[in-house]
């Protein structure tokens, strides 16, 4: 009998490694590797998981030669349409639906709501007449059943019509039997940490097992052409909890976001093979579960109320827009120890906006404290918030608000000036969609000869340019607000201190 080889894994990324070390040398990740055992080969035995002797659909090809090469516009595609998982949200980060023969890897943290949305998105496959198989090694079937019956509401379980099937397993060999005489067109399988396999003397969770258990789930997956999406915990970092080889393993990894003391829920694709990983899905936990959230409630209306230290972005996140509101406060600080927060958005950027309007906005921030959020939970990263977030502190800073309805886009550089974003159209369409009157765009803004707006557009080249479209709140308290400028401006110079732009012109 051949003896068993070990090897020793990275779990940041997945690296194979003759001997233990400190540091792996692939990515340099520290007490990282660890041990794994590799099963001697025996002979027959298959050395990929989607061997040609299977007799799934993957294995199809022309002219009846499986083990030799064919022409792949002779590949058959017709039992490859995708199959939609009964939430728009998810088909949208999907790519449009479920991919027969695929595996899908779906993290998050504990009590996120990811066996909600995989029961909700299995129940509606079983009202649509396909099969589908949960198979689940944290919780009991009659546990399954009470949560089923609650996300199901006053119709209860009889619209299923018996198709979804439950069990309570940990031996991944029993859910592959379970799997391949149901035939079902989705199994689930929750969680990947407590899925084991029997003949591998290693506990549940480890290395050993969570590669040998994911290898024999995506297996099934490619020899049956039956959808299997794997469920996996998250571990401190926000990294799914694994090693990287399971992400290499599968077709489609998700990470499902959120706070659980919040409604909000999101979606991202990290990595999927077969569309964009730039869709997001958005959902709002319910006592009925999680419901769909539109882009038209999120954010705010572009015609709400005037406020100093406010702005309303125009955001993408893939194709969809939304309309983002951002609010900023600035309060007197320390000189040489000024705060520098942001929820939402990224501290390092805000940093570096701060910098640019002291040093081409005029704005004197230095012993100011800075705090700047997104509102409604959102996090949004994208350098087209950067104008917005900019007029936001500024207006925060004097005092002063924007023009009634205004949505502000554009990038800010460091040398002050505002540069394009990309789909522009697109966000200019949503804002005018959301009751916007007036939209702030770069002057570089490169946009369509046939472009056609009812709102009115205007064009800003530098920041400076942008903080003078800042109107005074109202004109009763111009000669109070013009009056207390210039006794701050009295103070800085007997201070020393350069006072802002705004002052000195």
């Amino acid at each position: 009998m051949a003896k068993a080889k070990i090897e020793f894994l990275c779990n940041a990324c997945g690296g194979n490694h003759p001997k233990w070390l400190g540091k792996c040398p692939d990515c340099g990740a520290w007490d990282s590797l660890e041990r794994f055992v590799v099963e001697p080969s025996t002979p027959g035995a298959q050395h990929a998981p989607w061997d040609a002797s299977s007799s799934g659909p993957s294995a199809g090809g022309s002219g009846g030669s499986h083990a030799g090469a064919a022409p792949i516009e002779s590949v058959s595609d017709a039992d490859f349409s995708r199959i939609s998982s009964g939430v728009a949200e998810l088909d949208r980060v999907l790519g449009g639906g479920f991919v027969p023969g695929s595996a899908i890897l779906l993290g998050g943290d504990p009590g996120i709501g990811k066996s909600t949305l995989l029961l909700q998105a299995a129940a509606a496959l079983a009202r649509e007449g396909k099969r589908v198989l949960y198979a689940s090694s944290e919780e009991s079937p009659q546990q399954l059943k009470l949560r089923a019956t609650r996300l199901s509401g006053e119709g209860g379980l009889a619209p299923l019509g018996g198709n979804l099937h439950a069990m309570c397993e940990s031996s991944v060999s029993r859910i592959g039997e379970a799997a391949r005489r149901l035939a079902p067109s989705l199994v689930v399988v929750d969680s990947i940490q407590l899925v084991s396999r029997p003949d591998i003397a290693a506990a549940p969770g480890s290395i050993t097992q969570l590669r040998r258990c994911c290898l024999d789930l995506v297996t099934l997956a490619k020899s049956t052409g039956t959808v299997v999406l794997i469920v996996g915990h998250v571990t401190k970092d926000g990294a799914i909890a694994g090693p990287k080889l399971l992400e290499h393993l599968v077709d489609v990894v998700l990470s499902f976001e959120g706070d659980r003391h919040t409604a909000l829920r999101i979606v991202r694709g990290v990595k999927n093979r077969f569309g964009s990983t730039h869709e997001i899905g958005i959902f709002e936990m319910q006592s009925e579960g999680l419901v769909e959230v539109e882009s038209a409630a999120l954010g705010t209306d572009a015609s709400g109320p005037r406020r100093p230290g406010c702005a309303m972005a125009a955001a993408m996140a893939g194709t969809r827009g939304l309309l983002a509101e951002v609010q900023a406060l600035v309060a007197p600080g320390l000189l040489g120890a000024a705060k520098r927060r942001a929820s939402g958005l990224d501290t390092n950027r805000l940093a570096m906006l701060v910098a640019v309007l002291e040093k081409h906005g005029g704005l004197r921030l230095a012993d100011q404290d800075v705090f700047v959020q997104t509102v409604g939970g959102m996090k949004l990263t994208e350098p087209a918030l950067d104008l917005a977030v900019s007029l936001a502190i500024a207006g925060a800073f004097l005092g002063r608000v924007l023009a009634p309805s205004t949505v502000v886009i554009g990038e800010v550089g460091l040398t002050g000036d505002v540069r394009s974003v990309a789909q522009l159209e697109q966000r200019i369409a949503e804002a005018e969609r959301r009751g916007a009157e007036c939209v702030i765009v770069p002057a570089r803004a490169q946009r369509a000869a046939n472009a056609r707006t009812k709102c009115e557009v205007r064009s800003v080249a530098t920041v400076s340019d942008a903080i003078a479209l800042l109107e005074l709140r109202s004109h009763s308290r111009e000669a109070s607000t013009v009056e207390s400028k210039e006794s701050a401006a009295s103070t800085h110079r007997e201070k020393g201190i350069r006072a802002p732009q705004s002052e000195r012109s």
